[in-house]
């Protein structure tokens, strides 16, 4: 079977016996009402992708995965990629990706990924093993899809005493230490290119949100919509987003390591 027949059978979403978990996703609308827009909305994703992007550089990918990837992708915005799928356990945002040329998105679980072995050549994870009771079983799963030579990204929300009500209220399960994360993909024979620090200090911002979750979703809905329907509030905030995006890089690089909010590991499967 060729690989373009593989991706194929991915395109249908199937929403039958939708667990408990599942459910949480699909109805949690800081993570169901996000869209590729997200990018140009939110400070934080533009701030992340663009920090990102710019350690990926023009390296060209075959066939890549976002996995965990909402409806905000990252691989999306990166441009050398010849097949881009999508998984999450969430339905609502994946229906966008269906209208992208070699775009092939699907419902799934980390734990129980639908692909043969050695089938990627790029895999990106953000801000997803947190959210996963059994995360060494999710990274055994991440290895096994991953090519030889093949490029892991992954970035993980940083250091357990940060973690607060509003990890618990977004399904995380757990935040990370630095080394923590880097021996669950280094005993599983990959080989850490590069680390670094995502969100700074700033990005305790977030926490303001378990004070009022449901208002905190509709304004963020809210402004989804205003953005894409104001033409004159969309140049304004584009002006917003591109000024405090810059504030939270800066504050990424002049924080001590040890105060990172979230972090970026790159890995390589030897």
């Amino acid at each position: 079977m060729s690989k373009n027949q593989n991706l194929k059978k991915l395109d249908g979403i199937n929403l039958n016996d939708l667990s408990d978990h599942q459910r949480f996703y699909d109805e949690h609308l800081n993570f169901s009402g996000r869209r590729l827009t997200e990018y140009n909305i939110s400070p934080g994703i533009k701030c992340k992708f663009d920090t990102i992007l710019k350690r990926i550089g023009a390296k060209k990918f075959n066939i890549a995965l976002d996995v965990g990837c909402s409806g905000n992708s990252l691989i999306h915005f990166i441009p050398n990629i010849e097949q881009r799928v999508f998984l999450d356990i969430a339905h609502p945002p994946m229906i966008q990706y269906s209208q992208f040329k070699k775009y092939h998105p699907s419902n799934g679980t980390i734990t129980n990924m639908p692909f043969k072995n050695e089938i990627f050549d790029l895999i990106t994870a953000l801000d997803v093993l947190e959210h996963i009771p059994d995360d060494d079983l999710a990274a055994n799963e991440i290895v096994r899809i991953l090519k030889p030579k093949g490029i892991l990204l992954v970035t993980v929300p940083h250091r357990m005493k940060y973690y607060t009500n509003q990890d618990a209220l977004v399904g995380h399960y757990r935040r990370y230490e630095y080394e923590q994360i880097k021996n669950i993909f280094k005993t599983k024979g990959l080989r850490e290119l590069v680390s670094f620090g995502v969100y700074g200090q700033i990005m305790k911002i977030a926490f303001i949100q378990e004070t009022n979750p449901k208002k905190t979703e509709e304004s963020l809905n809210n402004l989804r919509r205003r953005y894409t329907s104001d033409n004159i509030f969309r140049i304004i905030w584009d002006k917003i987003v591109l000024i405090g995006s810059l504030i939270m890089k800066i504050d990424a690089k002049i924080q001590p390591f040890n105060k990172i909010m979230d972090i970026c590991l790159i890995f390589k499967k030897l």
